[in-house]
């Protein structure tokens, strides 16, 4: 699902969901320090990581969380796994970036990384 599209339960796609293999590692796009963590309405299990200068990365509906409010992460350090507690129905990552709140499509942003 891209950037704008329809999510399964109707929602607007604030970002991508990517189908995924349950357990599979979730990776940090860049370093940072997680900011959230835990479940969330409508997301599932969370990881929200604050890479500064108003960017933050969220990767949701996860099986597991590796990581805790606080700690900081490397680029492409394992955050999550893959799962579908965001009620997808099937395993998968939805990630999303925001730039001051505001949702991104992921597109340009990884284009310059």
């Amino acid at each position: 699902m891209a950037f704008g599209g329809s999510m399964p339960d109707g929602r607007a796609a604030q970002g991508w969901l990517i189908a995924g293999t349950a357990g599979a590692e979730v990776r940090a796009i860049s370093h940072g320090r997680v900011a959230f963590a835990d479940w969330l309405k409508g997301y599932g299990l969370i990881v929200i990581v604050d890479h500064g200068d108003g960017w933050m990365s969220l990767y949701a509906n996860n099986d597991a969380l590796l990581k805790d409010a606080g700690d900081w992460v490397r680029a492409r350090e394992p955050v999550a796994t893959v799962g579908s507690s965001g009620a997808q129905g099937r395993p998968a990552l939805y990630f999303e970036l925001r730039r001051e709140s505001r949702p991104v499509d992921p597109a340009s942003w990884l284009q310059r990384r």
